[in-house]
């Protein structure tokens, strides 16, 4: 009996100096703070015409998808509120109302948290999907901040992001991919967008800053998502080797209704919400993209 308990608290002790361990390092990333990036800084944003601000609305909504983590309303909500053990993930109000990021953000601000996943004051953003938006050009990231600058201000109080453990261990065991200020060149060039027009190369851009390649994965091959539950259904593969039998017809039928060409609907984490926002030109120009796309097997990402 008494080597038993000699096991069990050495036991404990081992899972205690790891639980510590875990809380410790994890606390380190989360913590973490960016230096700022050394290429030219953001020029500025321009006027808020009404044509612009129609752009910005529609990054905001169609393209960047902001509201699945922010609100219809851009005033902030609960975008995860799995079990304690897991965590609760909180997507900041960005209005200029005096409760909102907005509020004190500048342009060069928007820019660091847009683009590379950052506060002002450098800590990592949570969730912040950078890895698409820093290959956003300055054109069309100056129409989203005039936006989300000139959005009606929301009162909203709202509760702290927590880590629960098993966030923390997954965090520290690379299996949280959620910071995307650690996956970013933050010194790389912002190069313009090729001209708005049914092309590949123009699709090519909407494939990242959309998000597509965020789930599909960079070649677009699908499978499982990094940072999502084993429960959610893997992403599908896009290129010919996934939807080589489809038509365009079958495509736009996909981000419009949500639906595949035998008319099942497409998995529910599928955004059509706010795809079916897209511009016939968009969606043309994703499938002139992916007809240019390597055949690769599903789960290739």
């Amino acid at each position: 009996m008494a080597r038993l308990i000699r096991v069990i608290v050495a036991l404990v002790a081992v899972l205690l100096v790891a639980a510590v361990g875990v809380f410790v390092v994890s606390n380190h990333r989360i913590a973490a703070r960016y230096a700022l990036p050394t290429h030219a800084p953001f020029a500025g944003v321009g006027s808020a015409d009404s044509a612009t601000l129609a752009r910005g609305e529609h990054f905001a909504t169609a393209i960047g998808k902001c509201e699945g983590c922010h609100g219809a309303d851009f005033g902030g909500q609960i975008f995860i509120d799995g079990p304690a053990v897991f965590g609760h993930f909180v997507g900041p109000n960005i209005t200029r109302d005096a409760g909102g990021v907005g509020s004190a953000y500048t342009d060069a601000d928007y820019e660091l948290a847009i683009r590379h996943g950052f506060a002002p004051n450098g800590r990592a953003l949570v969730f912040m999907p950078s890895d698409n938006f820093s290959r956003l050009d300055d054109a069309d990231l100056s129409a989203l901040i005039l936006f989300l600058e000139h959005a009606p201000p929301v009162h909203r109080a709202l509760s702290p992001t927590r880590f629960g453990p098993v966030a923390r261990a997954l965090l520290v065991a690379g299996k949280l991919p959620i910071f995307a200020a650690a996956r970013i060149d933050q010194n790389a060039p912002h190069l313009p967008a090729p001209p708005v027009g049914a092309t590949a190369a123009y699709g090519a851009y909407m494939a990242v800053v959309a998000g597509c390649t965020g789930c599909h994965g960079a070649g677009l091959g699908g499978g499982h998502v990094p940072g999502t539950p084993a429960s959610f259904k893997a992403a599908s593969n896009l290129t010919p080797l996934g939807i080589g039998q489809w038509t365009e017809a079958d495509f736009f039928r996909a981000l419009r209704q949500g639906v595949d060409p035998s008319g099942v609907a497409l998995d529910p984490f599928m955004p059509v919400h706010e795809t079916r926002l897209m511009t016939d030109t968009e969606i043309h120009a994703l499938w002139a993209y992916l007809h240019t796309v390597p055949p690769r097997p599903f789960g290739s990402r």
